[in-house]
């Protein structure tokens, strides 16, 4: 079996790297059959979407799915630069 620190690598290439998650923020550590995702997204369906693609990729690990929805939408206001 591949080494964890090998395994984590490239699955965080496979989340970059697929057009369903293109994430380059989260951070993915594997503990032998646990993977542990972490990071923030801009929706849950990227949150979800994330799992799928661990899930597909390395269907014997468990995934901890730690990663939380931030929007990262319009800001509200005017910033006050001084």
């Amino acid at each position: 079996m591949e080494s964890e620190q090998y395994l984590a690598a490239n699955l965080r290439r496979t989340v970059a790297e697929d057009p369903r998650t293109a994430e380059l923020g989260v951070r993915i550590v594997v503990r032998g059959d646990h993977a542990m995702v972490s990071g923030d997204v801009a929706c849950e369906d990227r949150r979800r979407a994330l799992e799928e693609v661990l899930h597909e990729v390395a269907p014997e690990l468990t995934i901890l799915n730690d990663v939380r929805v931030t929007p990262a939408g319009e800001p509200d206001g005017e910033e006050d630069l001084r």
